[in-house]
């Protein structure tokens, strides 16, 4: 990197801290942690997408696909279940949380169970999300000590202050603009990838003469996850479908957008766009990845430069060697953009679950400055401790990444078995939805360690289904109490669904046209 690189990450960093404090004009809770109910559907999308497509996708993405062994296009049968699990939530979760009017998601499970489920759900979520947050930001710090030629905890340091402070400052209006901001940054600077990598190359024909034709399988429809075999079309489906209702329903980092939308059809057309628009991104990274892939292994000397156990070096080594100044710059600014993108998110969201939390179990309301002023000392605290975790995480980091997925997946499947059992059932009480919510976890622990040849993604589906077997089970060999029916009254179950039939063609259309581009794939590229 060069004067004119380091000026476009400065500039950059400036401009965030800008926005930031030109944000910071709150007079609420409504204000600080949903924007104040204002934002429209075409900036939440992109910050929901910036969230979900992060830096790890960024840089690792192209290197399972490129250059990992065992890796190709398969990567794409990870987004397979988009498109229904947006129709499951826009039936029955988002719509029920977005009119409760509330700011944390978790408010709900207390409003409608008591404060055990809530307390429950919302502890896993705040400390596993913390900690997979910590462990992002090492991961990204590894790659901009190689880009920046600075420390590790000097780029922990640089993603992380900055991103606190205009967090903070600008709350969820400063999330949101600036996750839009970055997601337009990683799409262009993936572009680029594409377009330098042919040219690299020799040009088109020449990709598509010297590419991997073993990487160009995206679906596999004879592997079924039983057998120590992975990346099935089943798993991915069943599972998918569970992970991603879950994660974007039952998730505070991504529920809260939703609770963010100036009313219900921007909050439809959020959750439409993210079931359409992913995939076109998600299929821009797996080409760069195929592109650079192909690349590294026809020239020795940039191969060599790519850590035999790491290869997710490829994308930075490639960033450095292969791309003009300037460039470069917008290259680490879309991995800066990428990590703060997920670290904005889950302060603002750990911040709003913590305070809320904090409320309920104190008894005490506080009035809106002091409210404000809390919520920015345990935004500023949940920082500190997200970059901590990133400084002492070096030891575990090359493995850990792939262990917050599997523990994700021991956990996704019961918490919407919850939600759903909150939103649709008048019968269930707290003690059934705890019950089967543990229950749900504990079949999946013994699952992974008990038969290990299953294929992690279906721990998303078998946590689900154990999990809303046993709330049912439950439900009617053990009677609720008689406040719990006031508390069923008060939530009023009925999920008023904002899902329409355009709507429903419209994702099922998306999902037959992945399918389909899945397979075309072996023949586009050959």
């Amino acid at each position: 990197m060069n004067i004119l690189d380091f000026s476009i990450v400065a500039l950059y960093l400036g401009a965030l801290l800008v926005m930031g404090f030109m944000l910071r004009e709150q007079t609420n809770k409504s204000d600080y942690f949903l924007g104040g109910k204002s934002l429209g559907w075409k900036p939440l999308a992109l910050s929901v997408m910036a969230t979900q497509l992060s830096a790890i996708s960024f840089i690792s993405a192209p290197a399972f696909v490129g250059l990992r062994e065992g890796g190709g296009m398969q990567w794409l049968s990870y987004e397979l279940g988009v498109p229904l699990a947006m129709i499951l939530i826009l039936a029955t979760i988002l719509p029920k949380l977005y009119k409760s009017g509330i700011v944390s998601i978790y408010d709900y499970l207390e409003m409608r169970f008591g404060r055990s489920t809530r307390v429950l759900i919302s502890v896993v979520f705040q400390f596993s999300r913390a900690f997979a947050t910590g462990i992002m930001i090492y991961a990204v710090s590894l790659i901009l000590q190689g880009t920046m030629g600075i420390e590790a905890w000097q780029a922990i340091v640089l993603t992380g202050v900055i991103t606190v402070l205009y967090s903070l400052q600008g709350g969820m209006k400063a999330v949101v603009y600036g996750d839009a901001i970055q997601m337009i940054i990683i799409v262009l600077g993936t572009i680029a990838c594409i377009g330098f990598g042919l040219y690299h190359l020799g040009g088109v024909d020449t990709f598509i003469a010297n590419v991997d034709s073993s990487r160009l399988e995206a679906i596999k429809f004879d592997s079924f996850g039983f057998s120590g075999d992975g990346f099935g079309f089943l798993p991915m489906i069943f599972g998918g479908v569970v992970l991603y209702a879950s994660y974007y329903g039952c998730d505070q980092t991504q529920a809260q957008r939703a609770l963010s939308a100036k009313d219900p059809k921007n909050l439809r057309y959020m959750i439409l766009a993210n079931g359409v628009v992913r995939f076109p991104i998600t299929i821009l990274y797996c080409v760069s990845g195929l592109i650079v892939g192909t690349l590294a292994m026809s020239n020795p000397e940039f191969l060599a430069k790519i850590p035999a156990d790491n290869p997710d070096w490829m994308m930075p080594i490639f960033i450095l060697d292969y791309l003009p100044h300037g460039l470069i710059g917008l290259l680490v600014v879309a991995i800066l953009s990428a990590a703060m993108s997920s670290l904005s998110s889950a302060i603002n969201s750990l911040s709003a679950v913590s305070i809320e939390d904090y409320s309920r179990i104190s008894n005490k309301e506080l009035d809106q400055p002091s409210y404000l002023k809390l919520a920015k000392y345990l935004g500023l605290a949940w920082g500190a401790i997200t970059l901590v975790l990133s400084l002492f995480a070096g030891d575990i980091a090359p493995t850990i990444i792939e262990a917050i997925n599997k523990v994700g997946s021991l956990f996704y499947g019961p918490i919407l078995a919850v939600f759903l059992v909150a939103v649709l059932s008048k019968r269930s009480a707290a003690l059934h939805a705890n019950i089967g919510l543990i229950s749900g976890v504990l079949i999946n622990l013994l699952v992974s360690v008990f038969a290990p040849d299953v294929f992690w993604f279906w721990w998303n589906f078998i946590g689900f289904v154990s999990a809303a077997v046993i709330i049912y089970v439950t439900s009617r060999l053990i009677p609720r109490e008689v406040n719990e029916v006031t508390k069923v009254q008060n939530a009023e179950t009925v999920s008023n669904s904002i899902l329409t039939g355009k709507d429903i063609v419209m994702l099922l259309s998306m999902f037959i046209v992945m399918i389909l581009i899945c397979l075309a794939i072996p023949s586009i590229f050959s």
